[in-house]
């Protein structure tokens, strides 16, 4: 299976089940677009193992726009703990 393959099984996963979380209405990163871009992210990361320390950093550094861009968010604010624990399983159990 090639590297996008995988990419795009990492993505799938990870939209299956993360979402951005505001005023208690979930928009799952597919909706959002961001489920590919994350896992483009995360899939060179995976041969080494993964932490909540790297989970953290890359969610830090990825910032989103709000408000049609008058503001930018870090995506770790806007997704909640339990989905960004949720998150780091999906990493740690995804096969390299």
């Amino acid at each position: 299976m090639s590297t996008s393959e995988r990419i795009e099984q990492l993505a799938a996963t990870i939209a299956e089940d993360i979402y951005i979380d505001i005023a208690k209405w979930h928009l799952y990163l597919n909706d959002a677009h961001l489920h590919r871009p994350l896992a483009e992210k995360f899939y060179p990361m995976l041969p080494d193992g993964i932490t909540s320390a790297d989970v953290a950093k890359v969610l830090n550094g990825t910032t989103i726009e709000i408000g049609g861009g008058n503001r930018e968010l870090p995506l770790s604010d806007l997704i909640p703990k339990s989905c960004q624990n949720r998150l780091l399983a999906i990493l740690e159990e995804f096969e390299y």
